[in-house]
């Protein structure tokens, strides 16, 4: 079955319905940024610091403790169920593009790794392998850059790219 280049076949009404949906899903993805830039400054300390405290250090100014095992798991489970959800329905709408088929497929595929490595990462953190920030960091940035392209291909093939 052939999938790719249908989106251009799909009547208005149903483009209109797919650009509303990734307006919708990108204010969510990117107030859960500005979020995560305000907790941790999206820098290694500031990750660190987020889910194992700061308790230790001489002046620390705001005291910040260790997230509890129940809070770790908590944001484990809901980020890595939302997040696979996302990239699912993303993924799905990217498949009916005509991107090119190779950088469809690593769109495809490399969020579900950076998943497992940002928020398994973040497990791994808690446990105080404290050089794991810095894998939570840059798959953190490879998830945010893929949403970001998977975002603006589908924007270019919904307005700029027309069905045969």
């Amino acid at each position: 079955m052939q999938f790719s280049g249908t989106i251009h076949l799909l009547p208005k009404n149903v483009k209109v319905f797919i650009a509303l949906f990734l307006i919708a899903i990108s204010c969510g993805y990117f107030t859960g940024l500005s979020f995560l830039t305000r907790t941790t400054s999206l820098m290694p300390d500031g990750i660190e610091k987020h889910y194992i405290g700061n308790e230790d250090e001489e002046d620390a100014g705001e005291m910040i403790f260790k997230k509890s095992e129940r809070e770790i798991l908590n944001i484990i489970h809901t980020h890595v169920l939302s997040f696979s959800l996302i990239f699912f329905a993303l993924g799905s709408i990217l498949i009916t593009t005509s991107v090119n088929q190779k950088l469809k497929t690593f769109l495809l595929i490399e969020p579900f790794v950076s998943i497992i490595l940002t928020f398994g990462g973040i497990w791994i953190l808690w446990k105080e392998i404290l050089w794991f920030k810095y894998v939570i960091l840059f798959s953190g940035i490879l998830l945010t850059t893929s949403f970001i392209l998977i975002v603006c291909l589908i924007f270019w093939q919904l307005i700029f790219v027309r069905g045969e």
